[in-house]
């Protein structure tokens, strides 16, 4: 049975302690498994918008799932915002990259694992976009969002020097 990464939770919960709207896209369905996986891990709460295979024409690594994502992420998007596509596949590289040239708005593809970092090198994307694990994403998070507490708990691994 899937289970939800307890880092990438970690990641979650800091982001919606900072009002960080967040969306999500997959290219699965939602109806009879997408849907029922966010209320079986209770990661429904996160999310102000989900957009399944079934609410686009074009699935990943189209543009349209990331644009509708922002079209309906509960507010106006502001010129000054930064979005961070976080993918681990090289379809979810590609959309961001193809939404970002449909858009004004900045979006910042964020490599999680081989399969994205790929992608990430053959389109140039800057390497302090690209995490190897879980844990490399917190870090990142965690600079962006500086907290005192948390921190502790969000290193899931073992202590790396200062």
């Amino acid at each position: 049975m899937l289970q939800p990464c307890a880092t990438m939770r970690s990641v979650l919960d800091l982001l919606r302690a900072n009002d960080i709207p967040m969306g999500m896209v997959s290219n699965g369905l939602g109806k009879g498994y997408g849907q029922d996986v966010l209320d079986a891990f209770d990661l429904r709460k996160y999310f102000a918008t989900c957009v399944f295979r079934e609410d686009v024409r074009q699935g990943k690594p189209s543009a349209e799932p990331i644009l509708r994502a922002l079209d309906t992420i509960g507010r106006p998007l502001r010129s000054s915002d930064v979005i961070w596509y976080v993918g681990d596949q090289r379809k979810d590289i590609t959309s961001a990259l193809a939404a970002a040239r449909q858009t004004s708005q900045a979006i910042l593809p964020i490599a999680v694992g081989a399969r994205a970092a790929l992608a990430s090198a053959e389109n140039h994307i800057p390497a302090r976009q690209v995490m190897w694990s879980a844990a490399d994403l917190v870090d990142a998070v965690a600079l962006a969002f500086p907290v005192e507490e948390p921190l502790a708990l969000l290193a899931m691994g073992p202590a790396r020097p200062a």
